[in-house]
């Protein structure tokens, strides 16, 4: 009997063990709205993630740009240098003809200056063995006192003329030997500029070198983040198509809930929304319409599925039409954002909030406040960013506002 009775105390505890299983399975079932929530999460992480390679690969194209624009100066540094060797060059090889050319006056100059002093030389050596009679004999050789005088003033003269062409001589041997020194130290000058230039060019190889290096080594470091990025674009992409499955399935249960409770498609006369009929949610000019644009973050191509409308911090903003609350929280880029259900696959999105004055599941009617305008989430100003989607796909809000 006790055998008996502590068997079915065993089966028993199994039976409760089995349906506490059971009860726990079902309990922690998600339901449709946490998983949304769940879903949300992981898509604005996600994206959060997807902003911060966005931002590296922002930082790696300015900083490969800015190493390919120093690379640009040096090599035109570089070029402007090997212009002026080129210059310097030609300054040269023309400083070297005149020293030639110079050096050639100046040989001759020394050769006649030679010349006349082996005469001189050899007229004194023939003056101090033989006497100077060849002078004397000249003025004796006079047959009147006036050709004597003649005579005298001719070889007075004669040996001026000879005394001044010495002194030429030197000068302009003087003179070319000035000018060759003049030459040489220019060439000396070029050939040490040539040299600081050579020097010079030699140091901005090197910096070229160098910065190519980096050039290359930037280029590579943006491409490894652009490929990272547009992998997370595409599990971004992913995981948006998701969440927009789960909240379209979400509005057929909204449907379904409100067919059961006898109310028709499209919610209460005040709400509209499910003919497409939707009111201004703020009063502002549109800063950027609907459709394709450049990225106010990285000036690429960017698809804005809806519209921004300018208004002060804190201005209220209302429901476009009567409907039900899928998403009221912060969602990534949009920061805080709401999405309500208008019925007929109809919805209307709310991004960059700075309050929010609804929660998920909350019936509104149209006109009514439900948040406040800001700048969440990834903005470069205060406004509201509108959206209209049907059946989860976001369409251009301007034809249906009224």
């Amino acid at each position: 009997m006790m055998v008996f009775r502590t068997h079915r105390l065993a089966v028993a505890a199994a039976l409760l063990a089995l349906w506490s299983a059971g009860s726990t399975a079902v309990w922690a079932q998600p339901t449709l709205q946490q998983r949304i929530q769940s879903q949300r999460a992981k898509a604005a992480q996600t994206q959060s993630q997807l902003h911060e390679k966005r931002s590296q690969l922002h930082v790696a194209t300015l900083h490969y740009d800015d190493l390919s624009r120093q690379l640009g100066e040096t090599n035109d540094a570089i070029a402007g240098v090997n212009v002026h060797l080129d210059g310097l060059a030609a300054g040269a090889a023309s400083t070297q003809r005149r020293i030639d050319w110079n050096t050639v006056q100046l040989n001759a100059a020394r050769k006649s200056l030679a010349l006349h002093d082996t005469m001189l030389k050899r007229r004194l050596v023939d003056m101090y063995e033989n006497g100077d009679v060849s002078y004397v004999s000249v003025l004796l050789a006079a047959h009147s006192f006036s050709d004597f005088v003649e005579r005298w003033d001719d070889l007075r003269l004669l040996v001026a003329a000879n005394q001044s062409v010495v002194r030429e001589r030197k000068k302009a041997e003087a003179r070319v030997a000035s000018v060759e020194r003049d030459l040489e130290r220019t060439q000396l000058e070029l050939q040490q500029e040539q040299a600081e230039q050579e020097q010079a060019r030699t140091q901005l190889n090197s910096l070229a070198s160098e910065r190519q290096n980096l050039v290359v080594l930037a280029s590579q470091q943006r491409h490894q983040v652009a490929s990272q990025v547009a992998q997370m674009e595409d599990l971004s992409a992913a995981e948006e198509a998701q969440l927009e499955s789960l909240i379209q399935e979400r509005q057929r249960e909204i449907e379904q809930e409100r067919r059961a409770s006898g109310i028709a498609e499209g919610g209460t006369e005040s709400s509209g929304g499910g003919t497409g009929s939707f009111s201004w949610p703020v009063t502002g000019p549109i800063t950027s319409p609907f459709g394709w644009r450049s990225s106010p973050f990285t000036g690429a191509p960017d698809f804005h599925p809806g519209l921004d409308i300018a208004a002060p911090t804190g201005t209220t903003v209302t429901a476009a039409a009567g409907g039900t609350v899928i998403m009221a929280q912060w969602y990534g880029g949009y920061g805080n954002y709401i999405l309500i259900d208008h019925g007929g696959g109809y919805s209307t999105g709310y991004g960059h909030l700075s309050a929010m004055y609804v929660s998920n599941g909350q019936s509104v009617k149209r006109g009514q406040a439900i948040g406040a305008i800001g700048m969440t989430g990834e903005a470069t100003g205060p406004h509201l960013h509108f959206e209209v989607r049907i059946d989860g796909k976001p369409v251009d809000p301007s034809p249906r506002l009224h």
